[in-house]
């Protein structure tokens, strides 16, 4: 029976204006079909996509049209090194705008986060190789939202044009 040999907080880069998409997927195919779902849901969106192959070669496989966001995300996945993770990087579009199709690509089986905080992937070593345990996004809660902070809540999601 296997044995965890050791779990590690690793920290994913960042760049500025920047958001990351973190999940797991299952085939291949993965980096084609989040190339397609990425271009197809924003225009002018800007990404890089890196993919850990788990099984035959094992390699990181990538696509993405900013080489900037492409290398951030090779980057991210060699860090994490756990089979069938993936790693997006955007810029041009926030992750709401193209969660959605993410999802409905074939592949993908999970998605641990999506956000432009600073993030870290928590990782499990086994014999067998490495996991994502989950993903630490951001800060915790310093208090409850009073009635300046609801104001100030809905007044930024109208300025950015999420609510009429």
């Amino acid at each position: 029976m296997g044995e965890v040999r050791k779990i590690e907080v690793v920290d994913i880069p960042r760049a500025e204006g920047v958001n990351v998409i973190l999940g797991q997927s299952h085939f291949i195919k993965t980096v084609e079909d989040l190339y397609e779902a990425l271009v197809t849901s924003v225009p002018n969106v800007r990404f890089g996509v890196a993919f850990c192959e788990s099984s035959g070669k094992r390699l990181i496989r990538y696509d993405g049209n900013d080489e900037e966001l492409v290398s951030l995300a090779i980057e991210a996945a060699r860090r994490v090194g756990a089979g069938h993770f993936f790693a997006i990087y955007l810029r041009n579009a926030w992750p709401i705008n193209v969660v959605d199709s993410i999802r409905k690509v074939s592949e993908v089986v999970a998605l641990y986060a999506a956000s432009a905080n600073p993030m870290q992937v928590i990782v499990a070593e086994t014999d067998l190789g490495r996991s994502v345990l989950g993903v630490v996004d951001g800060g915790a809660p310093l208090g409850v939202e009073g009635d300046y902070d609801k104001k100030e809540r809905h007044a930024l999601l109208r300025k950015i044009g999420y609510k009429k």
